[in-house]
């Protein structure tokens, strides 16, 4: 069976920006529906390398999810403060990556997800190739770099962000070239990437077979995994509509077959609510949507 988590950005951003829920007790409520871990947003209130800096309150939050039979499934850095593309000095986005690469090494956090951080329109300002390179050749270092420390790096594909196309996402995770570094395939995000072609920038680039064929096409380079329905729509305009399990479209009996035989060195199912306007109130039926799948397609 695959072990469950969730992504804790759903409780802190978007709709409960103003309101996160606190991490005690997002911790014990987790524990107490029978998740195996948390996927950690480390920004805000909840545990990051800003608000815990020293290795002893590190290692208190680490004991504190050990101590609920949780463990952590990854990290989404807070690196959206960075340029990454609009810029030919990687530095400070590297010295960001870093901090944050460390606070995975002092929690015990095994992968670390990037993205492009900037918007497809992007390429208004610098071109394709420009970006690609610049891409390209941090993410290499990126990825060397957390090899030493034993962690992985995955990158997160979505319509908000620059390269959204499929021939984009293989092309880049190609030419980084590195097993360290793969693809994090959150399913709603496949959908609107290959199946709509959201945000595309100039002529949509869509696959017949939608998320499935795109899983296809990435067989052997996906190394982490985010399970959330689509229905077909974007939140703000901006990103993929994080939809509870049911109220969507995908087609899971069919994705989760091909998605078992990616490759993923490792047996973690996130659930990814991310921007959901109630998402601690639905949580509860979304491990229970879950469970079901993982009891039919988890072994």
């Amino acid at each position: 069976m695959k072990k469950i988590s969730i992504g804790t950005w759903a409780y802190s951003i978007g709709p409960y920006a103003n309101n996160p829920v606190p991490w005690d007790e997002i911790v014990s409520k987790l524990a107490a529906l029978g998740f195996d871990g948390v996927e950690l947003g480390g920004f805000g209130i909840h545990p990051n390398p800003d608000i815990m800096p020293d290795k002893e309150s590190r290692a208190k939050c680490k004991q504190g999810v050990a101590d609920a039979g949780l463990a952590f499934s990854g990290l989404a850095a807070n690196l959206w403060g960075e340029k990454l593309i609009n810029t030919d000095d990687n530095s400070h986005y590297l010295s960001e990556f870093r901090k944050n690469l460390e606070f995975c090494v002092d929690l015990g956090i095994p992968g670390i997800r990037v993205d492009s951080v900037q918007p497809p329109t992007i390429f208004e300002e610098v071109d394709e190739d420009t970006a690609r390179k610049r891409v390209v050749s941090t993410w290499k270092r990126c990825a060397r770099e957390a090899a030493d420390k034993g962690i992985y790096v995955t990158w997160e594909f979505e319509p908000g962000f620059a390269f959204n196309k499929p021939s984009d996402i293989l092309r880049i995770v190609d030419e980084v070239g590195d097993d360290n570094f793969g693809v994090q395939f959150d399913t709603c995000h496949a959908h609107m990437v290959a199946a709509v072609g959201a945000r595309q920038p100039g002529k949509k680039e869509t696959l017949p077979g939608g998320a499935l064929e795109l899983a296809q096409k990435l067989r052997g380079k996906i190394n982490h995994l985010h399970l959330i329905d689509s229905d077909g729509t974007l939140h703000d305009d901006e990103t993929s509509t994080h939809a509870p399990f049911g109220t969507g479209i995908l087609d899971f009996d069919a994705l989760l077959p091909e998605l078992n035989r990616s490759g993923i060195k490792h047996d973690w199912w996130t659930i990814d609510l991310c921007f959901w306007p109630d998402a601690w109130a639905v949580t509860a039926d979304c491990k229970k949507a879950v469970d079901a799948l993982n009891a039919k397609y988890g072994h």
